[in-house]
């Protein structure tokens, strides 16, 4: 079975990207193939909105990286995404990814997976239950099924690249909502 890790961060090494190599690794553990996806060093340009990808499905921007994730977003067995919190939203390069997926969500992108959703803020309350909401509504769209952590998502508070390390808590958040997408995942095969 395999599983897409995206980090939304545009920070190479930042506390998002090593929550979602805490959750992947428990996904390597139990067997799984990984597909890491970072978008500290992926490009996706934004949407422009042209609509072409209404008629043929497909997306007319072809020179950035967004058919690869796609191809992984389409044959996998999970997801999990994360993002740090900027103005109480998504990245702008998450956000990029979300709405270029528009021209792919036709071929039922993540129809009947599951996800999960990581988010980091700097502050208690500094907007990490919206960017819940943002990932969930995203993976809702796609036809994914939002699978909870510990209580909801996974929610931390970090600001130094690196301070998520020293957050066992958090760190065994991640695992746990590993542990739960997979036990999703295992019983949706099982049903098949």
């Amino acid at each position: 079975m395999t599983v897409v890790g995206i980090s939304g961060s545009p920070r190479k090494g930042g506390n998002t990207e090593w929550l979602i190599r805490e959750c992947l690794n428990e996904f390597a553990e139990r067997g799984w193939i990984i597909s890491e996806f970072y978008l500290s060093d992926k490009t996706i340009k934004p949407c422009i909105g042209c609509e072409t990808c209404v008629e043929n499905h497909i997306c007319v921007i072809t020179d950035d990286d967004m058919a690869e994730l796609s191809n992984e977003l389409i044959s996998c067995d999970a997801v999990i995404i994360g993002s740090p919190v900027y103005y109480r939203n998504v990245t702008a390069q998450l956000k990029a990814v979300f709405d270029r997926s528009f021209s792919c969500n036709r071929s039922n992108l993540l129809m009947g997976k599951p996800g999960g959703a990581i988010t980091v803020g700097r502050g208690e309350g500094g907007g990490q239950s919206m960017v819940l909401t943002i990932i969930y509504n995203y993976l809702l769209s796609c036809g994914a099924l939002p699978v909870p952590g510990e209580l909801n998502g996974l929610s931390a508070k970090a600001d130094k690249p690196g301070d998520i390390m020293k957050q066992e808590r958090r760190l065994n958040q991640a695992r746990v909502l590993a542990q739960n997408v997979i036990l999703f995942a295992e019983k949706l095969r099982g049903a098949k």
